[in-house]
């Protein structure tokens, strides 16, 4: 059983979390969401993919009639940047144990020109309604205490390649695959760390959305620098976490024609692993 979280710094707004409201869509009509994108969650200067991710999961938990995402796949059209969106949903197929619909985000160019953003088609259904059965040869990452690990915080200067995304979440990376941050990527592509929101919210299936895309890309253990772009990610959640903080392992085992593999495993408190997924990113080579 993994050790506590220590205590975070408070972003509770009147008991609300920052990222309940940072991702909270407003229904226009029916099948049409507002939403501002926060600054708050971006890297650079585009909004990170696992936020979008639960924005759209959201406007989908609303549209659907079932309330939990299962399986979502996200195509990323073009960088989102923070400010006004607008969401569209459109329910494709309603099931007595799934739901499934697709979702756009659009926001307008520099001309008022209409760009979708992002692209998601999903299925969802009620994770409390699953059998307790589990058969699985998977096991969570060997990892050290979280006092052990370290986060952004923790270094002489901000990680190259972080931005205000960081302050929202707590973050403390496994030592043996921080050697990229000191100059000495190993070459494995392995990224592993202790998740949760600097808030101290617990997790939620739309949390572990954001959970597979938030931790720095397996791209800077392999030697690479600079953005990694995800071109397109497909998420499962397998259970509704445990109080408590994540552990998300992320691995890269083929690079290739300048495109990598990101696969990413997420356990609860619970030693249970809650989601899984899979991205593939665009690599800047030089």
């Amino acid at each position: 059983m993994p050790e506590a979280a220590s205590a975070q710094p408070t972003r509770a707004i009147d008991g609300v979390s920052e990222f309940d409201r940072d991702t909270a869509v407003t229904r226009r009509e029916p099948g049409v969401y507002d939403i501002d994108l926060s600054a708050g969650w971006t890297i650079i200067n585009a909004v990170n993919g696992g936020y979008l991710l639960a924005v759209l999961g959201r406007a989908l938990a609303d549209a659907l009639p079932h309330p939990d995402p299962f399986t979502v796949s996200a195509h990323y059209l073009t960088a989102s940047q923070p400010g006004p969106a607008v969401v569209r949903t459109e329910t494709v197929r309603t099931g007595r144990t799934l739901s499934t619909g697709q979702a756009s985000l659009f926001q307008l160019d520099e001309q008022g020109q209409e760009v979708e953003r992002i692209r998601v088609l999903a299925s969802y259904g009620d994770l409390d309604s699953l059998p307790e059965d589990v058969r699985t040869t998977a096991k969570p990452p060997a990892m050290p205490p979280m006092e052990q690990c370290f986060g952004p915080e923790d270094g002489p200067a901000p990680v190259d390649g972080s931005t205000a995304i960081t302050e929202r979440l707590m973050l403390k990376l496994d030592p043996s695959t921080l050697g990229w941050a000191l100059g000495q990527p190993s070459g494995k592509g392995e990224i592993r760390g202790w998740f949760g929101l600097a808030d101290g919210r617990d997790p939620d299936p739309f949390s572990l959305l954001l959970a597979v895309d938030a931790l720095p890309p397996t791209a800077f253990d392999l030697g690479l620098s600079g953005w990694v772009p995800t071109v397109e990610l497909t998420v499962h959640v397998r259970c509704r976490p445990a109080p408590g903080p994540l552990r998300v392992s992320i691995t890269t085992r083929n690079l290739a024609g300048g495109f990598l593999e990101e696969d990413a495993e997420v356990w609860d408190s619970d030693d249970r692993l809650v989601a899984q997924s899979r991205q593939l990113a665009r690599a800047r080579l030089a």
